[in-house]
């Protein structure tokens, strides 16, 4: 598959059916965010891979109100980093968050060429994540990654219209 091809099929699917992800599934996604680009090659990033049904289930506590299809993952990845000091800081530019950005960026990207959905998700509780995961308290929690299968008959809409390119893109100077 190239690039463009899974730029294009990556969809956030919310209809979910379980997979087996095997070592070399999880070995394929580490490498995609470990040869992701950082400052400095930092690489202030943290994955934790939950992919145990019986770890799986105790997810279903993190999750908040309407995430109820996740409960339908084959895997679950917590994106964290440790201090945003392990990054670049230069002046008011600190760097964690977009070079994290980066590596799941390549992430799903990875897992979209694998066959696999992986949808980000903000609706969790950063606490009880916590309290069953042993991360600490001065890490950050960014961002879980819902893994799963799209079933091949499963209905979903459309892909949400996106913005036209005028509305972002801007060419040689600033203009509104």
């Amino acid at each position: 598959m190239k690039v463009q091809e899974a730029i294009e099929k990556r969809r956030a699917y919310s209809i979910l059916e379980n997979t087996e992800i095997t070592d070399e599934i999880l070995d394929k996604l580490t490498k995609a965010a470990q040869l992701s680009p950082s400052c400095y090659n930092n690489q202030p990033w943290r994955i934790l891979f939950i992919r145990s049904k019986e770890r799986l289930a105790e997810f279903k506590q993190v999750l908040t109100k309407g995430n109820d299809w996740a409960f339908a993952a084959s895997m679950i990845a917590v994106v964290f980093f440790t201090k945003k000091e392990d990054d670049c800081v230069i002046h008011d530019r600190k760097y964690y968050l977009f070079d994290t950005g980066i590596a799941v960026g390549q992430m799903l990207l990875q897992a979209t060429e694998l066959g696999l959905v992986a949808h980000p998700i903000a609706g969790y509780s950063p606490q009880k994540i916590r309290k069953i995961t042993n991360i600490p308290e001065d890490y950050k929690i960014i961002a879980m990654i819902i893994f799963g299968k799209h079933p091949q008959k499963a209905e979903e809409e459309a892909r949400p219209p996106r913005k036209d390119f005028s509305e972002f893109r801007y060419l040689e100077d600033y203009k509104k």
